[in-house]
């Protein structure tokens, strides 16, 4: 049975496009049956460029990304998700949709690598960075027994793993 996680960000943009392209990442090739989707609340419509270039740079094909809405994990036909992730502030504190089943609800935030100074130098390095947090973090995920846990104890674990 495949584990869904969703990774919700605003706007869809970076760090929920970089998680969403780590966890895919690591589940392929640890050979683990879960499945990562991203979406924002007030999604862009346009992945920034720099978190395409870090997913890349890390042999991570982009070339079906895209800034969607969470809109799109709502209703009929859709993957019941098992996680929700919040990977900012804003998204963190939104009011967020009914998910069916409901899912595991965690947040783990990462500071905006928009935000960062010293040009696109230092706006690649922020990203690069982030997306190196954000894998670790994805790899402390898939290293869970995740088929066998409890919704308790899944909550407690990715819980945890929001501290480390």
């Amino acid at each position: 049975m495949t584990i869904n996680v969703l990774i919700l960000c605003t706007h869809n943009s970076a760090r929920s496009v970089l998680s969403e392209g780590m966890l895919n990442h690591w589940a392929r090739k640890l050979g683990k049956d879960v499945h990562a989707y991203s979406a924002g609340s007030a999604p862009s419509g346009k992945i920034n460029p720099f978190a395409l270039e870090a997913l890349n740079n890390a042999g991570i094909n982009t070339s079906s990304y895209r800034s969607k809405s969470w809109d799109e994990f709502v209703g009929d036909g859709v993957p019941k998700m098992d996680v929700v992730i919040t990977v900012c502030d804003n998204a963190a504190t939104e009011q967020c949709p009914y998910w069916p089943g409901s899912p595991v609800k965690v947040h783990w935030g990462y500071a905006d690598p928009s935000n960062a100074a010293g040009g696109e130098e230092g706006k690649r390095a922020a990203f690069e960075i982030t997306r190196q947090a954000i894998g670790y973090r994805m790899l402390q995920l898939l290293q869970l027994p995740l088929q066998s846990m409890s919704r308790a104890e899944l909550q407690t674990a990715v819980t945890s793993i929001s501290q480390n």
